[in-house]
């Protein structure tokens, strides 16, 4: 992987034969995506596109830890502090990136390998060829900030086998690489020893001939195993009732999802229920991302957002004043107002062509 000096800017660019490598360069930072960081992607993936020598491209982090650790959303609960724009104009953008990774028209290879959340999910689960590894842990944390799986997370999440994608999408949690494969985030395993001879060889073979040629099997995913259990709980779009569903099973797993749910954000876990059934039925990944962003941006007005950030990530002391505090004191009324247009402030991407 790339040794990275802290005098070298935050994304590095490096080509080798027909492929250009795109590098995620904060690895202190487990590579967590700045605003000035989805800039120089954006025009790196723009200037690539147009470039005939250009036949592959391949998205990776710097250091060992992983991809991508997200979104800097410390910095967010600061703009949100003080009603700044900050935030919305960084989701807007970085939800334009999205789309622009998902209708690429090259190979865009992205190396899942070690953490890959929020953010770092934008910016690889859309891509056409997305590798795993034994380090490999992908997810969508947001229910635990006060948020909701966006960059495409509603629209991945709710295209997984059954309702594996609601459990991930409410728990917060994570997966290695079976269960990323299962689910629709990922399509090929190699071991991470294997990355190297990886990365040498699309820079002078196609990318469909050399991931065919390095994959290995790919490990079990216990999702897939538990969807007995998983469908039965999670169908249905109300929240309390999932939860009672969860702790009648009697099984161990199953109630410790439920203690997981409580945990976090009631107005976030009720919130994206809804959003993913709406995900569900929407016609693409742009009408998907132009809801996240009316979402995002009535998270970023509401208490649970800051007080998230502030108990997982500022203070840490992992104890989150959430308001409402349950569930249940969550009204229809309340998760409506989050889904409701804005006007002049929508993102509009799905009633957009290009891919600015």
């Amino acid at each position: 992987m790339t040794t990275p000096s802290s005098a070298e800017p935050p994304v590095l660019l490096r080509r080798e034969g027909h492929a250009a490598y795109v590098v995620l360069n904060r690895p202190r930072a487990i590579n967590a995506l700045t605003h000035e960081m989805v800039g120089l992607i954006t025009d790196a993936l723009h200037d690539l596109a147009a470039d005939d020598t250009v036949r592959t491209v391949v998205l990776l982090g710097a250091g060992e830890r992983g991809l991508c650790a997200g979104g800097d959303v410390v910095a967010m609960t600061e703009d949100a502090k003080v009603g700044g724009t900050a935030a919305a104009e960084f989701w807007a953008d970085e939800y334009r990136l999205n789309a622009l990774i998902a209708d690429y028209p090259k190979p865009y290879v992205a190396i899942m390998d070690g953490i890959v959340l929020g953010g770092g999910i934008g910016l690889s689960a859309h891509a056409g060829q997305r590798v795993v590894t034994e380090r490999s842990s992908i997810g969508m944390p947001e229910t635990g900030i006060g948020f909701l799986p966006d960059v495409g997370g509603t629209w991945l999440l709710s295209r997984a086998p059954g309702e594996t994608g609601t459990h991930l999408g409410l728990t917060g949690g994570s997966v290695g690489a079976g269960d990323a494969i299962a689910t629709g985030f990922a399509d090929h395993y190699l071991p991470s020893a294997l990355i190297p001879d990886l990365l040498k060889a699309l820079a002078v073979r196609d990318a469909d001939e050399v991931l065919a040629e390095l994959e290995e099997p790919a490990p079990a995913s216990p999702l897939l195993e538990a969807r007995t259990w998983l469908d039965e709980a999670y169908a249905g779009d109300d929240v309390l009732t999932i939860l009672h569903r969860l702790r009648a099973t009697g099984r161990d797993d199953a109630i410790r999802a439920a203690d997981t749910i409580e945990a976090k954000s009631p107005t976030s876990v009720r919130v994206t229920l809804r959003a993913l059934r709406e995900a569900a039925e929407l016609p693409d990944l742009r009408a998907a991302l132009d809801l996240e962003y009316r979402l995002a941006l009535r998270f970023h007005a509401g208490h649970d957002f800051v007080e998230g950030v502030r108990a997982q990530l500022v203070d840490k002391d992992r104890s989150p004043r959430w308001s409402p505090a349950t569930v249940a004191e969550v009204s229809d009324a309340d998760v409506a107002s989050y889904f409701a247009p804005l006007g002049e402030r929508e993102l509009g991407l799905s009633s957009r062509a290009d891919q600015s």
